[in-house]
């Protein structure tokens, strides 16, 4: 029997193996090493992540329940918030997704806070709401200048607009 560390260890290693696999396109290993990975020591990482290979799959009301469990374990960690709005962006369904964005922008732990501003402005853009639309590409290159999808949503946006 394992001790709590060694199933942190083992958790977090199956965790890495998980991503390695979504990110060269094997979801059914991903998502299958993500499960093994909550088993052992579920942590709020895995639980986003796991939803995010759901995602790619299309199964946004399973990644986004994935996501709530991940605030549970972790409130602070903004990356579940900021997924579950890009979800709800997916479905249609921009109101609901406002306040995940905005919660997300002000998780105290979160390292891609430039991405619920991107997805805002997706949002805005998709409400036809430009000049708000705008700001929000602006706001997520003032956090990550050399972020490209919002530097080029912001160029088509000025030439709409323009």
């Amino acid at each position: 029997m394992m001790n709590v560390d060694e199933r942190k260890r083992a958790a977090w290693k199956l965790f890495k193996k998980a991503y390695r696999a979504q990110m060269n396109g094997d979801l059914d290993i991903a998502l299958l090493l993500y499960r093994q990975s909550i088993e052992l020591f579920p942590t709020a990482e895995a639980y986003t992540y796991l939803g995010w290979a759901h995602s790619f799959k299309k199964r946004f009301e399973q990644a986004i329940d994935l996501c709530k469990q991940a605030i549970e374990i972790d409130p602070d960690f903004g990356h579940p918030y900021n997924d579950i709005g890009a979800y709800l962006i997916e479905l249609d369904r921009l109101d609901e997704a406002i306040p995940w964005l905005e919660k997300a922008m002000e998780a105290p732990r979160y390292d891609a806070r430039h991405y619920p501003y991107f997805n805002l402005g997706r949002l805005y853009a998709a409400k036809e709401m430009y000049n708000r639309a705008l700001e929000m590409f602006r706001r997520a290159l003032e956090v990550k200048p050399d972020y490209e999808a919002a530097a080029q949503a912001a160029d088509r946006l000025k030439r709409l607009i323009n």
